[in-house]
């Protein structure tokens, strides 16, 4: 049994990450400075997105976006009970309704026939856009999702917070990184410790979008623009405008990320692909040990999707038993998630258990193994003989 206990994730710092950060801290910017740009424009670059606005957290992300596209009161969206609960709060946050749909068992994505179905219940109109989340790292089909809000005139965030790096192929055959722009109008992504790259705290908004860049730029930094050709017509008894001048034109927040958890953040990701491949190999070797396990069962990708595999995911009547077991054998296992509809705060809105069966039962069954770039070999091997001894032990 190792000494140490093994969690479930994990972050990865370098020297080379401790001396980015040290760059900055010794230079004239700690925050507003050109390290954030500098991180912003090589993220757009690796998912392949036109536009890319550093905020400070995921969840910030998500807020932003929903306020950018208008949510608010009157504003019905969906979006799946299989996420952590920010992904439906943002929606909340502008005073929007929430609604979920089911996801589909052999992926724990969001259905899009169970999506279609709440639509079709409903009045044209009723509904104003979907949050897809690319859950475990696995990306949605977005194309799919495309056609159906273009069908209904909704609009679309994918959260890829669990996904940077992961990719799909569509029904024409093109791939697409996930948060791309090509197929959503928005897309995030989160650099908590334990996602693909680190950054302490920090999230992504991604877009094709030039007018929803230019917005989410204001909102970020308390809905103030600087940008001369921006500037509203001046207002009687203004002074000559100066170099100081600027605007705040709407309600916006201090969504900011600091320059050294951006430089943090630009380090690791020119590690992103190496870390993305030894995620896959560990998945790779998990999936061959459990094959065909009695009493597991697991999601295993086709060949044309790239799985991002921030979380590692087996299914078992014996969740609790095997959790247990696990934990006992210093294995930090996790449980992602429990359904958002059955929270104490949605379920004063009418969900109540039985609502998303599909869903309920992957939360009954759903156990997350370590799953992070620095696994070493001997600590996977633990994992596996121990997910294995634990399973007979239930028998």
């Amino acid at each position: 049994m190792p000494e140490k206990p093994i969690p479930y994730g994990r972050q990865h710092i370098t020297d080379d990450d401790i001396e980015a950060v040290n760059a900055v801290l010794r230079g004239p910017f700690l925050t507003q400075g050109p390290t954030i740009g500098q991180f912003e424009a090589a993220f757009a670059q690796y998912v392949d997105a036109p536009y890319a606005v550093a905020v400070a957290n995921g969840t910030a992300a998500l807020h932003l976006c929903c306020m950018a596209l208008g949510v608010g009161p009157g504003t019905r969206v969906i979006t799946t009970p299989i996420t952590f609960s920010a992904s439906a709060n943002c929606v909340r946050y502008c005073g929007g309704e929430v609604y979920f749909a089911d996801i589909d068992p052999a992926t724990a994505l969001l259905s899009i026939d169970s999506v279609r179905a709440l639509i079709e219940q409903h009045p044209a109109g009723y509904f104003s856009g979907i949050i897809p989340v690319d859950f475990a790292g696995y990306p949605v089909p977005m194309d799919q999702f495309r056609q159906l809000a273009d069908e209904h005139g909704l609009w679309l965030i994918e959260d890829s917070c669990h996904a940077p790096g992961g990719f799909f192929t569509d029904a024409a055959g093109q791939t697409h990184r996930c948060g791309d722009g090509s197929l959503a109008d928005l897309a995030i992504f989160s650099f908590h410790p334990v996602k693909h790259i680190a950054a302490g705290e920090g999230g992504m908004v991604t877009t094709a979008s030039k007018t929803l860049y230019d917005h989410l730029m204001r909102l970020r930094t308390h809905g103030i623009t600087n940008k001369p050709g921006d500037f509203t017509e001046p207002y009687p008894g203004e002074p000559e405008r100066g170099g100081w001048y600027m605007e705040m034109q709407e309600l916006g927040y201090n969504y900011r990320l600091t320059d050294f958890q951006a430089a943090l953040g630009l380090s690791q990701l020119g590690r992103a692909d190496a870390m993305f491949a030894e995620r896959t190999a560990i998945a790779r070797r998990y999936d061959d040990a459990f094959a065909n396990t009695p009493g597991l069962d697991l999601i295993v990708p086709p060949a044309n999707v790239g799985h991002a595999y921030h979380l590692y995911v087996i299914q078992t009547d014996n969740r609790k038993e095997l959790y247990d077991f696990l934990r006992s054998r210093n294995i930090m296992v996790q449980v992602h998630y429990i359904p958002v509809h059955l929270m104490p705060y949605y379920r004063q809105f009418g969900w109540k258990p039985g609502d998303f069966p599909h869903a309920e039962r992957y939360y009954a069954r759903c156990l997350s193994l370590p799953m992070f770039p620095t696994l070493t070999p001997d600590e996977q091997a633990h994992v596996i003989e121990s997910v294995k001894l634990g399973l007979r032990l239930e028998v």
